[in-house]
């Protein structure tokens, strides 16, 4: 099954109580954070909620 690394590249100050949980559920905490997930469609849903705070690559 295929990886996805994701990093959080903007800050959630200011941001909804929502997307902070979710970033906060992905794995990430600090700006510049980066984790390795498994490409599942609940992953991908949590992921395009977030689309606008993190890069997202696929990892072979």
């Amino acid at each position: 099954m295929a990886k996805l690394k994701v990093k959080l590249t903007r800050s959630l100050i200011g941001r909804p109580e929502t997307q902070r949980r979710t970033v906060r559920s992905i794995g990430l905490r600090k700006l510049n954070s980066t984790a390795i997930l498994e490409d599942t469609p609940s992953i991908r849903g949590q992921l395009h909620k977030v689309e606008h705070l993190v890069t997202v690559e696929e990892v072979k």
